[in-house]
């Protein structure tokens, strides 16, 4: 497995982390909620009638709500940042991936010039692991088998040779997975396809990394980077 460094980002991808900071906003937006309130409590004690003050428990009331919205914005503002340092977070990840090779759900295979990668997760331990690649028309042209496979990621590669030693042409292929546990078939061992991380994008949904062929994923998809 390829261990990704952290990198610099510069031109395009530079515009995802230099986001106006949203702690100094919310910390401004509760200052000013403050700032309001003194207001309108100075401005009440200055036009209030000198013949029917305003009592203590009037002031004390006042003064308790006061707390209670700060209180109530300040931990917003708390939220708000620990949600754009995670977002922050994402992003430089998203970005470090770009050009790196990933294993993501799917059972896509492509040979090209005799050479191909996936990869199968399997999500508990398993006595017998069964990797089917079929060509378009649905036939099987390889098969493997492995016994006794711990839960975990499995990068693997085809060299397009087929079960009676010819070589397969370059194109399109899919894989099938099969896994079993004594006389029982597992539900959680599946195929993972192969593709390289192009670019990152941003938006509501969060960070989405641009896999040319497979599409946009999130990085919770990426099982494995190569």
């Amino acid at each position: 497995m390829t261990t990704v460094n952290n990198t610099t980002a510069t031109g395009p991808s530079a515009a995802l982390l230099n986001a106006v900071n949203p702690q100094t906003a919310a910390t401004d937006s509760v200052q000013a909620d403050q700032d309001k309130f003194m207001t309108l409590l100075v401005t009440q004690l200055k036009n209030q009638d000198p013949l029917n003050p305003m009592d203590n428990a009037q002031m004390t009331s006042q003064l308790a709500q006061l707390n209670t919205v700060t209180g109530i914005n300040k931990l917003n503002a708390t939220l708000t940042a620990m949600q754009a340092d995670q977002a922050s977070t994402n992003s430089m990840s998203a970005i470090s991936m770009i050009n790196h090779g990933v294993l993501v759900p799917g059972n896509a295979l492509t040979l090209t010039e005799g050479k191909s990668l996936f990869g199968v997760e399997v999500g508990s331990h398993a006595d017998k692991l069964q990797i089917d690649i079929r060509n378009s028309s649905g036939k099987v042209v390889q098969s493997f088998s492995m016994d006794n496979v711990d839960a975990g990621t499995l990068p693997l590669s085809w060299d397009g040779k087929t079960a009676d030693g010819k070589t397969s042409p370059d194109g399109a292929y899919t894989i099938k997975v099969t896994a079993t546990s004594g006389t029982d078939t597992l539900k959680d061992a599946q195929a993972l396809t192969f593709g390289t991380v192009a670019s990152v994008s941003t938006g509501a949904a969060g960070v989405k990394l641009n896999i040319p062929g497979i599409g946009q994923l999130g990085m919770a998809d990426v099982k494995q980077v190569l």
